[in-house]
C-alpha cells in the first residue's frame, strides 16, 4: 500500500557528506502486507527520553501524510504512565488501527585505522618527467604536501529500531533494524533512515515495488 510507504518517507538521529545508513536485519509476519492492512489512522511514536526531540521527529514523520499523527498529541505527561490495556483502550476509541514505533536501541564505537598517502605513484612515471627540470618542480615532489599522515579514528554507529503494529490483528507485522554512523543532524538522518527501511519493506515484500514514473 503507498500509503505506508509515505508513511516511511520521514526517523531520529545529516552529517558532514552525508549519514552511512544500512539495513542490519528485518522481519515481516508471513501473512500480512501493508496492502492487506489498510490503515486509516496511524499513530507514529518515536521513543525518545528527550521530549523535545520526541516531538520534533515524530512531526517530521507526520507531515509526510495526514493519516499520521504524532504520539505526543495523545499521550503527554499526564497519561504517559498508563497500562498497555489503557492506553491500547484509547487509541481505539480515537479511531487508531496502526502504530509505528522507532527507538534508538544501542550505540557502538569502533576504531578505525585510515592510511596516509605517499610518493610512490610518481616514481617510474612523473619522477621521470621532472628529473633534470627546474629545482622547485623537484623539491615539490618530496615536500610534505605530497605526503598525509595515517591517523585513527572513531566511528559512533547509531542503532535504529522501527517497528510497525496492526492494531486491529493486535500484533507486530514488520520489524527493522538499521545502523547509522557520522551522525550530525537528527533531521536529515531520520530521513535516511527512512529510506533504508522502505526499500527493505519492498525486499521482503511487505510493500509493493516502487512504481516507475
Amino acid at each position: 500500500m503507498r500509503k505506508i510507504l509515505v508513511l516511511l518517507t520521514g526517523i531520529l538521529l545529516v552529517s558532514c557528506g552525508g549519514t552511512n545508513t544500512t539495513i542490519v536485519s528485518s522481519w515481516k509476519d508471513p501473512e500480512t502486507t501493508a496492502s492487506k492492512e489498510q490503515f486509516k489512522k496511524i499513530m507514529v511514536v518515536a521513543l525518545l527520553k528527550n521530549e523535545t526531540t520526541r516531538r520534533v521527529v515524530e512531526d517530521q514523520i507526520t507531515s509526510k501524510n495526514k493519516l499520521f499523527h504524532p504520539s505526543y498529541m495523545l499521550f503527554t505527561k499526564t497519561n504517559l504512565d498508563y497500562t498497555t490495556k489503557q492506553k491500547l483502550s484509547i487509541l481505539d476509541s480515537e479511531g487508531y488501527d496502526g502504530v509505528i514505533t522507532m527507538r534508538l536501541v544501542d550505540t557502538k564505537k569502533e576504531t578505525s585505522y585510515v592510511p596516509g598517502t605517499n610518493t610512490s605513484m610518481f616514481y617510474g612515471g612523473y619522477y621521470g618527467g621532472i628529473y633534470g627540470g627546474y629545482y622547485g618542480g623537484w623539491y615539490d615532489m618530496y615536500s610534505p604536501n605530497y605526503y598525509d599522515v595515517g591517523y585513527y579514528q572513531e566511528n559512533t554507529y547509531y542503532i535504529v529500531e522501527t517497528n510497525v503494529f496492526s492494531l486491529k490483528n493486535n500484533k507486530l507485522i514488520w520489524t527493522g533494524t538499521t545502523s547509522s554512523s557520522n551522525v550530525i543532524d537528527v533531521s536529515q538522518t531520520v530521513d535516511n533512515i527512512i529510506i533504508e527501511v522502505a526499500k527493505e519493506m519492498r525486499k521482503d515484500g511487505f510493500m509493493a515495488p516502487e512504481t516507475k514514473k
